[in-house]
């Protein structure tokens, strides 16, 4: 139903829906068909309720663990500590609920882009009516500054030009008409359609609603926003990877060390202790924790670079990206057409600035600005540009914007550029006729009178070829009359139309005859003044964020609703295709191309490509798809509605804060405040970093919980006394991931960041090296904490004494190992003591507590803890100096063998 009425004629569209082309519907029938059809608003979403959502948060490994943890730990009596683990899930659980709740802001947002009031002919008359009372019959009725109902077949158009960006990306509005089309014509090209939630930019339009509601484009957008799952990040995929082979590792060690202590006649509830200290022992209670925080750290920095982060993972997921999938319009350009050549039939003149601003100048070939007061030609060709013109310029908190048709309202930059006002020229030369645009005059002429003379002239813009087939004369650079060279004016646009420009010509006929104003009496009798080519040009600083895109190893691709040939130009301008685009090569594709793709080229030429031009909100989101199926890490910008699909199916969405719709921003991950590319520069900057950081605390905390592991269990295979208990494997694990291992979320980015290619997203969390060298401090840990237990034993320490100890040498190693964690692969001493200033006072806390564990009465009491001699402190330092020296010599050599 909702592609087949643009290749039917009116008569028969109303025909097949049973209404009145006069009349429109009765309101009895109007009432059924709403009734039967439903109203005219998009449907809910559907979903789990409230505590299916927040269980959800749950649905973790490595929270299957921690709770069991705490479960384990509660069991022992240790109230206290089961608390700390339940208390570390508890806050997760809640971030993650909160982020998930605004993300599903987004089908809301996007309903509430129907809800307005819809003009409509109903027993026949005009009325209002709520839009989500329209119903599928109706006769529809728009002007400018109209948003759009319901999708509506037109009958009647009188000048109607449609701003449909938001839909289908075309970023100049689309003048419509009655016209039948063939039923293959895509949705951007259907010119006798118009869409609900786009916006009518100028004249006026009747026609009849042949879907509402769910029916419509939108709905269809709707519905695959709805079928879209955001996918996990690269690091919460790895992070439950690691989890799930961290659980199966851990009930391994748990039940082997209970087994062996039952072969060894130990008695059950000595060799379940042991078994619930290897547990917890090798649990990374601080993990969560440091995840939690180490993103909100760099949810903190990116909103300092104007990057806002609405889902916590999504930081470090730029960090891990390496396609970077951009719309174009509002996002690579300025969404404000410009003026870029102006070509009177006798020179060429170049316009700076870009934008509605009015800041810039008209350039002769030497680079002297002119205006209209030293150059009676271009005077003219400002003139018909600004004076047949509809629009208005505006200017709000700082930026400026043109109220109508942006075509129009580029003119009237450019001929403020060049000296002439609105005010200027509606005071000397005030309108008194019109003969407004349509697709098939595809001209507009106005008529005007001069207040100085008395006289009245007229001025015509419009497609080249249609104003060149009504002058006679073309205009030289003094302003007289001169023999129209046909062939060199169409040679001229069609060379602008080839760099991707879209070019209007403009005409005169002075001293005219207001009697004789009609369309018969302006064939043959102008004057050509000029051509306008102008261009949706690309931001300042877009062509640099792309290169540096391309040095940190990420691919950017453009996808663009506009005609290829637009599309191709601003490409070029960007970097994104460096030489001319060949037949055959593959580097620009457009919709009709992607259709006509077979399944299995279809990867590969999407892989190739890149430049997207005439897409479909469908074939945004296949393309995401097709990327991810390859294996990459996809971030998709964009601003319209027609983007919201993708954005939520890709692995990070980036809506546009100024310019984009509310329907893109509550489907992305990331909103641009500033509708910068750049700073998705700086965002993928901060990503990495927030992944190294992540990386670093993982690598630091590991070697501690397999070393209290290895202790536990070779206690048991050993026959022994453990040497460290469950509550002090707890106290080791919570306060030093607090005091030092959450200080390295405040680590700065390594020098060269950027300069490094995307992580493979292939590759593991923890590679081969980092491996070995958890491994190696964790042998370190077990054999100097057993040494250490064994030797103040046997000097005659007290068993809380020698424990006391042992824990710690666990806390030494572990806190200058913290230095070398600073960097995995750069020395300490060539990072700077001094660079991360939380180390400093987190290494001072955790001395602190490590002096109370150890000689507070209280602490004793509660840890089974006693104060040790100066000598064992020796000891203990010198142990985990040895340590260090150790870990930095295996650094050294991995380095220099690289």
């Amino acid at each position: 139903m909702r592609d087949a009425h643009h290749g039917l004629a009116a008569h028969e569209v109303v025909l097949l829906l049973g209404t009145d082309a006069e009349r429109g519907l009765e309101s009895a029938e109007a009432a059924r068909r709403l009734g039967r059809f439903g109203p005219n608003v998009l449907p809910a979403a559907t979903g789990g309720g409230l505590l299916w959502r927040v269980l959800g948060q749950f649905h973790h490994p490595l929270i299957y663990v921690l709770l069991a943890a705490g479960a384990i730990t509660a069991s022992m009596g240790e109230y206290v500590d089961s608390a700390v683990i339940f208390a570390v899930v508890s806050v997760n659980a809640l971030v993650g609920f909160v982020q998930e709740s605004k993300a599903e802001a987004a089908l809301e947002s996007l309903r509430s882009m129907v809800r307005t009031t819809a003009r409509v002919i109903r027993d026949g008359y005009e009325q209002a009516v709520p839009s989500e009372n329209l119903a599928p019959g109706d006769l529809v009725v728009v002007e400018a500054g109209d948003k759009v109902p319901a999708d509506v077949r037109l009958m009647q158009v009188v000048d109607l030009r449609v701003d449909e960006s938001a839909l289908t990306g075309e970023s100049a509005p689309v003048a419509k008409d009655e016209v039948v089309l063939h039923a293959n014509t895509p949705v951007a090209d259907r010119r006798n359609m118009i869409h609900s939630g786009t916006l009518v930019t100028a004249g006026r339009g009747v026609g009849v609603a042949v879907a509402t509601g769910a029916e419509t484009e939108l709905g269809e957008i709707h519905r695959l926003v709805g079928a879209a799952q955001a996918l996990a990040t690269p690091l919460t995929a790895k992070l439950a990877a690691f989890s799930k082979a961290l659980t199966v590792v851990i009930l391994a060690l748990a039940a082997l060390t209970f087994a062996i202590g039952l072969m060894r006649g130990q008695g059950a509830a000595q060799t379940f202790t042991a078994a619930v200290a290897l547990a917890v022992g090798a649990i990374p209670e601080g993990l969560p924790a440091a995840v939690t925080i180490t993103l909100a750290i760099g949810v903190g920095r990116m909103a300092r670079r104007r990057a806002v982060i609405r889902r916590l993972p999504a930081v470090e997921t730029l960090g891990s990206t390496t396609v970077i999938c951009s719309d174009k319009t509002g996002t690579l350009t300025e969404n404000q057409m410009t003026v870029q050549t102006v070509c009177t039939p006798e020179a060429a003149f170049t316009v700076t600035g870009s934008g509605y601003a009015p800041a810039g100048t008209v350039q002769d070939h030497e680079g002297r600005a002119v205006t209209a007061e030293t150059s009676r030609a271009l005077s003219w060709c400002l003139l018909a540009g600004a004076g047949c013109n509809d629009a208005a310029l505006t200017e709000r908190n700082g930026r400026w914007e043109v109220v109508g048709d942006p075509t129009e309202g580029a003119m009237l930059v450019v001929a403020g550029k060049g000296g002439l006002t609105t005010d200027e020229m509606g005071e000397r030369y005030p309108r008194v006729g019109t003969i407004p645009f349509s697709s098939e005059r595809q001209y507009m002429a106005t008529l005007h009178s001069d207040r100085d003379s008395g006289d009245h002239m007229v001025l015509v813009k419009g497609a080249v070829e249609r104003v060149v087939d009504l002058c006679c004369a073309q205009m030289s650079a003094d302003g007289s009359a001169v023999a129209l060279d046909r062939a060199a004016v169409l040679d001229a646009a069609e060379d602008l139309a080839a760099r991707g420009l879209r070019v209007l010509a403009t005409a005169v006929l002075l001293s005219a005859d207001p009697d004789r104003f009609a369309e018969r009496d302006l064939h043959g009798s102008l004057v050509l003044t000029e051509l306008q080519a102008m261009l949706d040009p690309p931001r300042p600083a877009a062509a640099g964020a792309v290169t540096a895109c391309h040095t940190a190893g990420i691919t950017v691709k453009m996808i663009t609703g506009d005609h290829a040939a637009t599309a191709r130009a601003v490409a070029g301008r960007l970097g994104l295709l460096p030489g001319p685009v060949e037949g055959g090569r593959g580097d620009l594709l457009t919709g009709a191309d992607l259709t006509a793709l077979p399944a299995h080229a279809y990867p590969e030429a999407v892989g190739r490509a890149r430049v997207f031009a005439r897409v479909s909100p469908e074939q945004k989101l296949r393309l995401v798809e097709a990327l991810q199926d390859r294996g990459q890490v996809v971030a998709m910008t964009g601003d319209g509605v027609n983007d919201a699909p993708a954005l939520r199916r890709a692995d990070i969405g980036i809506a546009m804060g100024r310019g984009g719709t509310e329907v893109a921003k509550d489907a992305s991950d990331m909103v641009l405040t500033d509708d910068d590319f750049t700073t998705i520069e700086a965002a993928v900057e901060e990503g990495r970093g927030v992944f190294d950081n992540l990386t670093k605390f993982i690598v630091w905390t590991l070697p501690t919980n397999m070393g209290e592991g290895l202790v536990i269990l070779m206690a048991v295979l050993l026959g022994t006394t453990l040497p460290v208990l469950p509550t002090q494997i707890l106290w080791i694990n919570m306060t030093t991931a607090v005091a030092l291992g959450l200080m390295l979320a405040f680590e700065p980015k390594e020098a060269g960041i950027m300069q490094r290619p995307p992580r493979d997203p292939a590759r593991p969390l923890l590679t081969g090296a980092l491996v070995s060298r958890i491994l190696l401090v964790s042998v370190l840990l077990v054999a100097g904490s057993w040494w250490l237990f064994a030797w103040e034993r046997d000097t005659g320490a007290e068993l809380a004494e020698a424990r006391t100890a042992a824990v710690n040498l666990f806390v030494a190693v572990e806190l200058l190992y913290l230095f070398s964690c600073r960097s995995l692969t750069r020395a300490v001493w060539r990072i700077g003591l001094l660079s991360n200033r939380w180390i400093i006072g987190g290494v001072l806390t955790q001395a602190a507590g490590q002096l109370a564990l150890t000689y507070v009465p209280a602490m004793n009491r509660l840890f089974h803890t006693a104060p040790i001699t100066g000598q064992a402190w020796l000891r203990v330092l010198g142990i985990a100096v040895l340590a260090a020296l150790v870990v930095a010599a295996e650094k050294h050599l991995r380095h220099q063998a690289m």
